[in-house]
């Protein structure tokens, strides 16, 4: 959002922040619907071996972590490298779609290998035909399929190291994944750990082009996140300017009057117009990179100014691409910041302003969540007790 929508009037703002928060469901209108048709309407799920996909959809639906393994389990949805190569938990339905978004970084990365460390295509053509041969429907990890594939797999020595690649099997594990010849799953049934083995899969991709690809996302990206201007759909799909524009072409995007770049779909012109604000709050703790904040990556747009200028960490939170812990919001502006302590098993929380009573049961109802059926709340796979701890420790200060 540009400078000139944030000086906006103080009602607009909030107007737009709880219409963004509707969008993506954190009103309650999904309760109790299926996890596949959440993440449809709502969006994908980042997936960095945290617990964001598991509490996106327990705000937004009241999704057991049970409800969501099962759904994992049965290929209702499942964690799949898409947009920018990088992993969200996906529907059924954009399986296809997303692996054709992600078949560029598996490429790059090949070819940076044999420029550096003289991995040739053959060499990878013939890994990649080795490991579909090994695999079958009970997941192997990766050491388990380098000792099944034996001399097969190369060892590129120091120089490899040095760059991070011990041997060429990342490099087949990555194109087989992006292609939907095999699919990575996690081998405890969890998405917030990370530990992942194989299985041979054969999910047809070629229906997707490039330019049909590129132009479904961005139909389903301003579906879920609009209003939302050109350089948010750019962060999103990592599509270059050109590329942005020319996937968007055909959506007959509509400026938002003083949006400072925003554009809207011209089917939500109507529903946009006539959207009132709630007048209850509605309280919800999701993780710090949760859709509603990632699918534009723009935080001061869900800041009131003041809370903007608060310092956690160090640094002003209107000065950070991202939040610095998880964010306590209400009709889409983030009212708070909050961590999981495990030690003491309870969720460690600030608010910005003073906490009513319906904040404190929605922060007793996710500290249940998160105790009884998570563990933890991770924000990503290396996000330790330990290393959390300082976030904590202001927390309580803070408080």
């Amino acid at each position: 959002m540009t400078k000139a929508t944030r000086d906006g009037t103080t009602a607009e703002r909030a107007r737009l922040r709880a219409w963004w928060a509707h969008r993506q469901g954190l009103d309650g209108a999904l309760s109790g619907r299926p996890s596949a048709e959440v993440l449809a309407r709502t969006g994908w799920a980042r997936s960095v071996g945290g617990s964001a996909p598991y509490l996106g959809l327990y705000a937004r639906c009241g999704a057991s972590r049970a409800a969501v393994d099962e759904a994992v389990a049965r290929l209702d949805v499942h964690e799949l490298p898409s947009a920018r190569g990088c992993t969200y938990v996906l529907p059924s339905q954009d399986f296809a779609l997303g692996l054709a978004l992600a078949a560029g970084p598996p490429e790059a990365e090949i070819r940076a290998a044999a420029k550096h460390l003289g991995v040739t295509g053959q060499e990878v053509d013939e890994l990649c035909a080795a490991v579909v041969a090994v695999l079958g429907d009970t997941p192997l990890d990766p050491a388990a399929i380098k000792a099944a594939l034996g001399g097969t797999v190369r060892d590129l020595g120091d120089a490899g190291r040095r760059r991070s690649l011990a041997t060429p099997l990342p490099l087949a594990l990555g194109r087989l994944q992006a292609s939907g010849a095999i699919r990575r799953v996690p081998v405890n049934g969890r998405l917030d750990q990370q530990r992942y083995g194989y299985v041979r899969w054969g999910l047809d991709t070629g229906e997707w082009t490039p330019e049909r690809a590129a132009a479904e996302l961005a139909r389903r990206y301003f579906d879920w996140a609009a209003p939302a201007s050109l350089q948010h759909f750019r962060w999103f799909s990592g599509f270059t300017a050109t590329g942005a524009k020319a996937a968007v072409a055909g959506l007959g995007l509509e400026p938002v009057a003083d949006g400072g770049g925003l554009l809207l779909p011209a089917a939500l012109r109507e529903e946009f117009t006539g959207y009132e604000r709630p007048t209850a709050p509605a309280y919800a703790l999701l993780a710090g990179i949760d859709g509603l904040h990632l699918l534009h990556r723009d935080l001061p747009r869900l800041l009131d100014p003041a809370d903007g200028e608060r310092v956690f960490q160090k640094k002003a939170l209107n000065a950070r691409p991202d939040l610095p812990a998880h964010a306590i919001v209400d009709r889409g502006r983030i009212v708070g910041l909050w961590e999981y302590d495990v030690e003491g098993a309870e969720i460690v929380w600030q608010a910005f302003g003073k906490a009513d009573a319906a904040l404190r049961a929605e922060v007793d109802r996710v500290t249940a969540f998160v105790r009884d059926e998570l563990g933890d709340a991770r924000g990503f796979s290396l996000d330790s007790p330990r290393a959390r701890a300082p976030r904590i420790a202001e927390l309580r200060s803070g408080a």
